[in-house]
């Protein structure tokens, strides 16, 4: 199975032959069951629907829409007509999203237009993007249109994607604040999704709970392309609401469950969740954050997973290391287990490549098929990620022992993790910067239990100016997708710099606790 199809559109085909009956995915939302075959079907059917807008090989589709089997079928048939997946960030503000959108150079962007109760078409023109704009609320209409296109001229789009094109671009904030777009080839796509099925031994019976965002690789590839690989049915969850899930859980079967430590703290502390069947669970994948070993025990006493599993990984090579099933709690939760197979690591002297010896603490290097083509249209970044001799500098700090398990210890970076994605202080900062009242600002992240860190500013106001710290999130809500605002506002008359005239981050990180 593993060499049937270097591209997507070979690995569809291939999963609508092999798994032709069985449920691709079952969507709660409007209770849409669709088999592998019928999963192809509408890849088709939309394929045809961009040629007839105008899509050409080579150019970029936006998605920028919830989980659901739509999202499926629309990211899906965007390489099956030649074209590059770019998908977005649905807590992203219209700003964001168009910027994204003109970097990209996007044609079409695909929309479910009123979801979170915004306007997302609206939003989009008010950041004057100029991009065609299908809402997945008239996906039948949009698809039904496309007749003028032959069938076999899509067959043929599909035919020509080649292994080594872009399949699609996935951006990640940068540490300057500039967000970065990672360019995946289609081999690479598929395989980093193979090694994390492989390594989480996904199966065609099991049946897969996808809370993580499809426009995030964990939900795209690590969801999405794992079914196709394995024949896994999908139960995409559009918003996470823990009642919701422990329903599904139990109406669903639901064998597999990936997310990040906020969402099984939840399940754990959910009303009614002694009462819920949880007896079919077998896998849980997590990270992201440090993950309590008092955690992975609770997960497999009281919400019935067999296996649970932690992993490092980031958008620029998506899965780095994985614990191995059998691994024992204390060892999935203190580390995030060994390389990848496909992958070779590294801890290395800051700044080089000097290796350094077992149990000495470096920064974290990644080198190997799954690392990524490079930035979109940035050089330069490029450059300064992935080095001459391949290696990837990810910025975090790190051990590994005798065995190889890695333990990451520190950043590098400004960047925290909230409730499982990145958040980058330097891009809040630049926000903040544009409120009247504001004369400077430092974020850091601060320990939470339930997201695993938050945000919290220090903010110098203004002689004169009465900003409050609700002005100052009210602001940054209105600019920055919720997971970036930071939870609390601490104003301080200065902030402390080294000699250099740098923050120390350091120094504020101890004062907030972090």
């Amino acid at each position: 199975m593993r060499a049937a199809s270097a591209t997507l559109p070979g690995l569809l085909r291939h999963a609508a032959a092999e798994y032709a009956d069985r449920e691709a995915i079952h969507d709660p939302r409007d209770d849409t069951r669709l088999t592998f075959a019928e999963l192809l079907e509408e890849v088709r059917g939309a394929a045809r629907a961009y040629v007839g807008l105008g899509l050409a090989p080579g150019e970029r589709v936006c998605v920028w829409a919830p989980n659901s089997w739509r999202w499926e079928v629309a990211a899906l048939a965007v390489t099956y007509a030649g074209g590059v997946l770019v998908p977005l960030n649905t807590r992203y503000t219209g700003y964001e999203a168009a910027d994204v959108v003109e970097r990209s150079h996007a044609r079409i962007v695909v929309i479910e237009d009123g979801f979170l109760d915004r306007s997302q078409a609206k939003e989009l023109a008010e950041a004057g993007a100029e991009v065609a704009v299908v809402d997945l609320a008239g996906w039948d209409a949009f698809v039904a249109g496309a007749g003028q296109v032959d069938v076999a001229d899509v067959e043929a789009r599909a035919d020509a994607v080649t292994p080594d094109d872009v399949a699609d671009i996935l951006f990640t904030s940068g540490t300057t604040g500039r967000s970065k777009g990672a360019r995946s080839a289609h081999r690479q796509t598929i395989e980093v999704s193979w090694v994390w099925a492989e390594l989480g031994g996904v199966t065609t019976e099991d049946r897969y709970l996808v809370v993580n965002p499809f426009f995030h690789s964990f939900g795209y590839k690590i969801g999405i392309v794992v079914s196709l690989l394995t024949g896994a049915a999908l139960v995409p969850q559009a918003v996470f609401d823990v009642e919701e899930m422990l329903r599904l859980i139990g109406a669903q079967a639901i064998t597999v469950l990936p997310g990040a430590p906020a969402i099984y703290h939840s399940l754990l502390e959910a009303p009614g969740r002694e009462d819920a069947d949880l007896s079919s669970l077998r896998l849980a994948v997590t990270g992201a954050a440090t993950v309590p070993v008092a955690l992975v025990e609770r997960m497999q006493s009281e919400l019935s997973f067999d296996t649970v599993l932690t992993a490092f990984g980031m958008t620029e090579c998506v899965v780095g290391t994985m614990c191995r099933p059998g691994d024992p709690a204390g060892l999935v939760a203190g580390t995030s287990g060994p390389v990848v197979p496909g992958l070779e690591l590294r801890i290395a002297e800051p700044g080089t490549n000097d290796e350094l010896p077992a149990g000495e603490e470096g920064e974290l290097l990644f080198r190997g098929d799954t690392v990524m083509l490079g930035y979109l249209d940035d050089a330069e970044a490029t450059a300064e990620a992935v080095d001459a001799s391949g290696w990837l500098h990810t910025g975090d700090i790190g051990r590994v022992d005798e065995q190889g398990y890695l333990k990451v210890t520190d950043r590098l970076k400004d960047m925290y993790i909230c409730g499982g994605f990145n958040v980058y202080p330097a891009e809040v900062e630049q926000e903040l910067a544009r409120l009247d009242g504001v004369v400077e600002s430092a974020v850091v992240g601060v320990p939470d239990e339930r997201m695993g860190e938050v945000g919290r500013a220090f903010v110098v106001r203004r002689e004169g100016a009465t900003l409050s710290g609700e002005d100052v999130r009210t602001f940054a809500t209105q600019r920055l997708a919720k997971f970036k605002v930071p939870r609390e506002v601490e104003f301080v008359d200065v902030l402390p710099r080294n000699l250099a005239g740098k923050v120390l981050k350091t120094q504020l990180r101890g004062e907030a606790g972090g």
